[in-house]
């Protein structure tokens, strides 16, 4: 099956499902809701018409052939956070990946370990 950028478009609660299947690898329906339910309040049968929607839109592939259905990401992680965050970078940031990292790094405490990461990238990409 391709996989077309395009159609990579999934919604805040489908991102957090999503999230739950890349941790996971996969899972059944009654597991993803119990990640989402650690941090939000949603109903198991909300939970389960998200994943059916999201297996109809492709986000998401189903296994049948147990009783319990066991749902696993069918969008990549990395392209998916690539494709979501350049949407990000164009909307919000006027194409500036620069105003984006400025925000970032201004908002949020970097850690020694990921400043230094952030460094490393920095580095390389200069010396492409």
């Amino acid at each position: 099956m391709m996989s077309n950028t395009k159609s990579i478009r999934p919604t805040e609660s489908e991102l957090e499902i999503l999230q739950s299947l890349w941790a996971r690898g996969s899972a059944t329906v009654r597991e993803v809701h119990e990640d989402l339910a650690l941090t939000k309040d949603v109903g198991y049968t909300t939970t389960l018409k998200l994943m059916q929607i999201m297996h109809e839109k492709g986000l998401v592939k189903r296994d049948d052939s147990m009783r319990t259905h066991v749902y696993q990401a069918a969008v990549n992680k990395e392209k998916t956070q690539k494709h979501l965050l350049g949407k990000m970078i164009d909307n919000l940031f006027g194409g500036s990946p620069t105003q984006l990292v400025i925000q970032a790094l201004g908002e949020h405490k970097a850690s020694r370990e990921e400043l230094e990461k952030i460094q490393a990238l920095l580095d390389n990409l200069k010396n492409q």
